[in-house]
């Protein structure tokens, strides 16, 4: 089955996939069943299974999964092997925790350049990069092409900077900017995080508890 019709519940689903195997390689589990797998993820075996088949299957029937293998797999469909060379706007304090606290490296991506606007930032270190004033956003990118970017940044200035980094060649955006962007070019691929939506889930099935 091709990529194309892969639904997104499977593709989000594959990096917890791929976190849990990792703590079951560290407990040096060799192997492990559907049935054992879905209780230490609260899933269903069914879904795992339908999940994997999805990419074609990768248990053996009276044996299961073999942990290191199946992670492996579940990684290069990811493309954590890759190294998507990325860049961070917004070095204020969300800006500068995810650069210094999410591993990138592991992750498939590679941080390569942090921007603000605020002239006293500029040539301070964040994540042993220094942070680069806007003015020098055009230049760099043309020179480094980076692939995609992080958007730490005020929601009102969102929409208007990205579509200027697709002009700049940019082709997937992390954003955390509390405003959904709408990229009218299909191949452009979006990730709006809402971090406050995620908190009133958790508010609501605490009040409704």
């Amino acid at each position: 089955m091709s990529k194309e019709v892969i639904s997104t519940p499977v593709i989000r689903r594959l990096p917890r996939y791929y976190r849990f195997l990792g703590e079951l390689e560290r407990e040096q589990v060799e192997r492990i069943s559907s049935r054992e797998l879905a209780q230490r993820m609260g899933l269903s075996a069914s879904q795992i299974r339908q999940d994997f088949n999805c990419f074609g299957g990768f248990g053996q029937q009276g044996y299961g999964y073999h942990v290191k293998a199946l992670r492996e797999v579940i990684g290069e469909i990811l493309g954590v092997s890759g190294r998507t060379p990325m860049i961070l706007i917004g070095a204020g304090n969300l800006g500068k925790a995810i650069a210094a606290h999410v591993d990138f490296h592991k992750r498939g991506c590679e941080l390569i350049g942090i921007f603000d606007s605020n002239p006293l930032l500029a040539g301070t270190m964040t994540a042993s990069l220094p942070i680069m004033p806007m003015e020098t956003l055009d230049s760099f990118c043309q020179q480094h092409k980076p692939q995609a970017a992080v958007l730490c940044i005020p929601k009102d200035a969102a929409q208007q900077l990205a579509e200027k980094l697709v002009s700049l060649g940019l082709i997937g955006f992390w954003n955390f900017s509390h405003f959904d962007l709408r990229i009218s070019n299909p191949d452009i691929i979006v990730e709006n995080v809402h971090l406050g939506d995620s908190l009133m889930t958790l508010a609501y099935c605490l009040h409704d508890k």
